[in-house]
């Protein structure tokens, strides 16, 4: 692999991540030189990890841990699922979130009608202690949940802050969720309110919310109260007109002024913080259960030391409310660091839209997903030349595997000198198992190392670890942010279906990669969508990388066919405008995918289609155009932001074996 970038001496000194590195030294009395040898560390020594991560970290137990068995003990009962860490300890995520009331700055917002906003610290907590009197005036207590149907606006972390500080459980969706689809996913928690907006901004278009607001209310008979937060600007500058909707106040009247103080309620390590669901395309969503202290601390770890996140850094990724960067990135609050929230297209009113709102607000850590990156690219934008980027010290990727061209894209045509970190986990664990490291080189096409105290390796099919080799990701060990549980799964079947069918007693994540010789990881798609044409496993996002070097494709879709008792490859291609694929086009995407993989990548057809079918969070969804393909039915397409793509995919002629 090509090294790509280095961080110098003296970056690397000061990084958080070579702070804590040295307490780790001191702590446990051994030489721990680097990055690796922290690691080694690190999940060879859970116990002591995750005790000196609560203590570098100042967590605030109410009641500290093992204090019923009098020992201490951090990690109890040991095993997937079930693992006990941090027993008997009582803490309050929010607490850590809202320690800081300053001048300096919490929150930026920015939307695409060029709104700007912002609060600082003391602001941020006074906004908090008015809406958790709120909150306490309609009965909310400790474990009612609050459903959240919102766009990614201070209101909405004001309320998320409110309510989990009282012990009640968040989850949200963003706006831009059919009626279907909300209701598959609040409809299974039984929620006592509801948080939503009057409509949103998207594309330059104003959406009104007040009718799908109303269904939601219809159909989920637990609703005791909604909460309107108005986000469309009036002409008339009046509060928007929400007597059809029943049982619901404006956000301004909810609110109540006190004496700004905030009740945290002390609840267990485990207890539910987060309500977040999977992406439900080959089914109802699984509701999956994040506790506080373990969202906490694994939250802390990543943001402070492999983000490197400071109190004077300004940290902002692109997410709506619906995928689980939003909640790790307004965990950033915890370090006492600025939160830059967005909402609207990444794309309007220009395609570098989002990289003229970096260069104002002197964002230093930047997050979006892979198709952003590659879609400035394929659009021509060069930062490098056209914008100041001089604070951006780290770009954050995930979503998708970043295409090896995209890494040279960054650091040709963004910036030269900084740290390019891909990232991938999911809604799973609410965080990464690898990720970037701020004291570590990048290699182009990796994630630069695994995370502290995950212990990942890539399995072939009995288990074994691989070096070097593709297989399916697994965490051989438990950690403290795996979920509690599924909601309403009693028995537990489903979360041990889910992660632990496939290996007795280890996490099986479904992602398709390898570890790299330096510690790297490469991911090459999902395990569920690998091809296996001959019987040889080939992950999508190897076809990916080649097919969208191609001038002229945007992006791209590949399936295995069930096709005369084998499984072909077939590649669905996205065009630039008014480009048609012709047998020149075909070639060259044959050619380009050959001569930089093996024939057995090769797809045997390749078909232009209009557009791809992506979940909301903009994952491109292959099991759905796999069935649809094949004449199944899809199970669930409210799931997708454009469901109507599957249409491109159906009933094809060319795949017809007749």
């Amino acid at each position: 692999m090509t090294l790509l970038w280095k961080p110098s001496s003296s970056r690397i000194k000061s990084s958080n991540m070579d702070a804590f590195r040295r307490k780790a030294e001191q702590t446990s009395g051994l030489s721990l030189p680097d990055y690796p040898a922290l690691y080694q560390w690190s999940v060879s020594d859970r116990s002591a990890f995750w005790q000196l991560l609560a203590e570098h970290f100042d967590i605030k137990f109410h009641q500290p841990p093992g204090t019923a068995s009098g020992n201490n003990t951090i990690l109890g009962r040991d095993t997937m699922p079930g693992a006990e860490w941090f027993p008997d300890s009582t803490l309050n995520y929010a607490e850590h979130l809202l320690r800081r009331k300053d001048d300096h700055t919490a929150v930026i917002f920015r939307g695409e009608k060029g709104q700007r906003r912002t609060l600082n610290y003391q602001q941020l907590h006074n906004s908090v202690a008015q809406a958790q009197a709120g909150l306490i005036k309609l009965g909310v207590s400790k474990g009612d949940r609050i459903a959240a149907f919102v766009p990614n606006c201070p209101e909405t972390v004001i309320m998320m802050l409110a309510a989990t500080a009282l012990g009640a459980v968040w989850s949200s969706c963003s706006p831009d969720f059919g009626f279907q689809g909300v209701l598959d996913r609040f409809g299974q928690i039984e929620p006592k309110l509801l948080v939503t907006v009057d409509g949103y901004y998207y594309g330059g278009k104003t959406i009104d919310c007040r009718s799908k607001v109303a269904d939601i209310q219809n159909n989920i008979a637990s609703l005791e109260q909604t909460v309107v937060i108005s986000f469309i600007e009036q002409d008339d500058g009046q509060l928007p007109d929400i007597s059809a909707l029943t049982n619901s106040c404006h956000y301004s009247d909810f609110l109540i002024d006190n004496d700004h103080s905030i009740h945290f309620e002390p609840v267990a390590f485990n207890h539910p913080l987060f309500i977040m669901y999977s992406s439900g395309t080959t089914g109802v969503p699984k509701c999956i259960v994040h506790g506080h202290g373990g969202t906490l601390l694994q939250h802390l770890k990543e943001l402070s030391l492999h983000s490197d996140l400071k109190p004077e850094d300004k940290i902002f990724y692109f997410t709506t409310c619906g995928w689980m960067m939003w909640n790790w990135l307004v965990s950033s609050l915890a370090t006492g660091s600025t939160l830059v929230l967005y909402d609207g297209s990444p794309t309007y009113p220009e395609t570098e839209s989002l990289m003229d709102m970096a260069e104002q607000e002197q964002v230093t850590i930047f997050g979006t997903s892979a198709k952003y990156i590659a879609a400035l690219e394929k659009a021509g934008v060069k930062p490098k030349h056209s914008h100041n980027l001089e604070h951006l010290k780290a770009i954050l990727s995930t979503g998708s595997p970043l295409l090896h061209e995209s890494f040279d894209y960054v650091y040709r045509d963004i910036k030269e000198d900084v740290c390019l970190s891909s990232i991938s986990g999911g809604t799973d664990i609410v965080s990464c198992f690898a990720l970037g490291c701020p004291t570590l080189p990048v290699y182009r096409g990796e994630l630069q190392c695994r995370g502290l105290g995950m212990a990942v390796e890539f399995v072939d099919d009995s288990g074994l670890p691989l070096q070097e080799q593709k297989g399916e990701l697994v965490c051989q060990q438990s950690f403290p942010s795996m979920p509690v549980g599924f909601w309403n799964d009693t028995d537990g079947s489903k979360y041990h279906k889910a992660y632990f069918s496939h290996f007795e007693n280890i996490w099986a994540h479904g992602d398709y990669g390898e570890l790299t010789e330096h510690g790297g990881v490469v991911i090459h798609g999902r395990a569920d969508a690998v091809l296996n044409p001959g019987g040889v496993r080939i992950g999508t996002a190897e076809i990916y990388r080649q097919v969208e070097k191609v001038d002229g494709v945007l992006e791209s879709i590949a399936i295995g066919q069930e096709w005369q008792g084998d499984v072909r490859v077939v590649l669905f291609v996205k065009l630039k405008e008014s480009l048609e694929l012709n047998e020149k086009l075909i070639q060259k995407i044959r050619t380009t995918i050959r001569s930089n993989t093996t024939p057995r990548h090769v797809p045997a057809v390749v078909l232009q289609v209009a557009d791809i079918p992506r979940t909301i969070s903009g994952k491109i969804v292959e099991l759905a155009v796999r069935e649809v393909v094949h004449g199944r039915p899809v199970a669930n397409t409210d799931a997708l932001a454009n469901p109507e793509a599957l249409d491109f995919f159906r009933n094809r002629n060319e795949l017809s074996p007749s």
